[in-house]
């Protein structure tokens, strides 16, 4: 199918890019498996599998929207540090007006994603999509796209279901995790516990070492960036931010980022990735978090692959509902 026919079908675009985006979950997994160093637990750059097929785009917020290629060495240095940016952030966070929710209500997000049809070729694909997330992690997350150009080519609304990390084919009948955090200490060490304690599901393949997985001190900042796919109150946000400071070997990339949305941020590199790098995203005069810009390396060049720019987030009643 050619881009025009997806932009002149919503139904055929959506349908296209959940198969490609289910296809290169799956093989990306394998790549970075058969890549892993024995004994070692390294994070994969993989595609947020808990947010279902289509969560690699939607999960993540991007700087400049071109075929290119990504140095650190090719800007000045940074004027702050990532823990620095980190804190900023946290003083943003407690800023904010704080949203409550029942178990049975949704968290709303509106994302404008942007992602290509291979990891590291083919052109960018740039769509509006409607998230609705159960704030009890008691129903399925339901989800609606539209070729951002154009504002009358929405999709039906849908279930997205978790994606079986042996099996691309099939879905698991899990539900998705709460996406209404609201029961996260405000204190950053205790945060930092209760985040090792209890750490997101990742529903690994069988034969993972779980152990080797869940047991990595980097599984807790793991945790720690998964619940911004969802909704925090501002003093768990604040903690939460707290305790990714504390994460070594973060750094800030040099220059200025736009994200999808035009916004101008300071990104975060985030460590420990394989195949690739994860970028977080704040607001460069607020420090607000924007969201993260995804990346992948072939041949030693690195080249933006997946984006997404998180507009509005609210709690809803039911699936469809706007805010």
């Amino acid at each position: 199918m050619t881009m025009n026919e997806t932009e002149r079908s919503p139904q055929g675009f959506e349908e296209q890019l959940l198969r490609d985006l289910t296809a290169h979950v799956a093989h990306r997994g394998e790549a970075a498996s058969e890549a892993r160093p024995a004994g070692r637990r390294a994070r994969l750059l993989r595609g947020w599998r808990l947010a279902g097929a289509f969560g690699l785009a939607v999960t993540l917020t991007a700087g400049a929207l071109v075929v290119q290629t990504i140095r650190l060495g090719d800007q000045p240095p940074p004027t702050a540090s990532a823990s620095e940016i980190f804190h900023l952030a946290a003083d943003a966070a407690r800023q904010q007006p704080e949203l409550t929710a029942r178990p049975d209500q949704y968290v709303f997000t509106e994302i404008l994603a942007t992602t290509r049809e291979l990891p590291d070729s083919g052109p960018y694909l740039t769509i509006r999509t409607q998230l609705w997330q159960s704030a009890g992690g008691v129903a399925y997350t339901q989800g609606r796209y539209r070729p951002e150009a154009d504002p009358n080519g929405w999709g039906e609304l849908r279930v997205l279901r978790l994606d079986d990390p042996a099996d691309p084919d099939k879905e698991l009948d899990a539900f998705q995790p709460p996406a209404y955090h609201g029961d996260l200490p405000t204190d950053p060490d205790a945060l930092l516990r209760y985040l090792r304690e209890h750490p997101v599901d990742l529903h690994l393949s069988e034969g993972a070492d779980e152990e080797a997985v869940y047991g990595d001190e980097s599984m807790a900042y793991t945790t720690a960036r998964w619940k911004l796919h969802g909704y925090v109150p501002p003093r768990a946000l604040a903690a939460l931010y707290e305790v990714l400071a504390r994460e070594p070997g973060a750094v800030v990339i040099s220059g200025d980022v736009v994200d999808a949305a035009g916004r101008h941020g300071v990104a975060i590199r985030m460590p420990g990735v394989i195949g690739g790098n994860v970028d977080l995203i704040f607001d460069r005069d607020s420090h607000v978090y924007l969201g993260t810009r995804n990346s992948v390396i072939r041949g030693g060049k690195e080249s933006l692959e997946s984006a997404a720019a998180l507009l509005r987030i609210a709690i809803v009643d039911r699936p469809g509902q706007l805010p």
